[in-house]
């Protein structure tokens, strides 16, 4: 095989190159935040602190086809507190600022969530009613 040195010096380079961002960065993506709890400090949600941090999104994309697809909007009952299904009947109570609890772990993760191209932020839902 002719020049096989370059060849093999070009594919090391190439290798560097690619990896590059990981070994860079040390496989450190920063720190994770640290999402504002709501007033009160209030830790009883629906689910455990850990299972809502890996599974909120297919705990609320079961709850949105459940009412939509299947008009299922009974009552989620956890330590005596009820919550509607869904994104403002039941996380938005407690967790209405949605730049301090959302936002922040989303862009760390860099996921665009789907959630309020059909709902209302939070401080959209404020800027409405004080217009009228």
């Amino acid at each position: 095989m002719y020049n096989k040195g370059m060849v093999i010096a070009g594919l090391i380079i190439f290798v560097l190159l690619v990896t590059f961002p990981i070994w860079f960065n040390r496989l450190d993506a920063g720190p994770m935040p640290k999402p504002e709890l709501p007033p009160g400090g209030e830790k009883e949600c629906v689910a455990p602190a850990a299972v809502m941090r890996d599974t909120h999104m297919q705990l609320l994309n079961e709850w949105r086809d459940d009412v939509t697809r299947n008009s299922n909007r009974e009552v989620i009952v956890v330590a005596g507190k009820e919550y509607g299904k869904g994104l403002q009947l039941a996380c938005m109570q407690c967790h209405s600022n949605k730049e301090k609890f959302c936002d922040s772990c989303h862009e760390y993760a860099a996921v665009q969530p789907t959630c309020w191209d059909c709902h209302i932020s939070p401080t959209e839902a404020g800027l409405k009613k004080e217009a009228q």
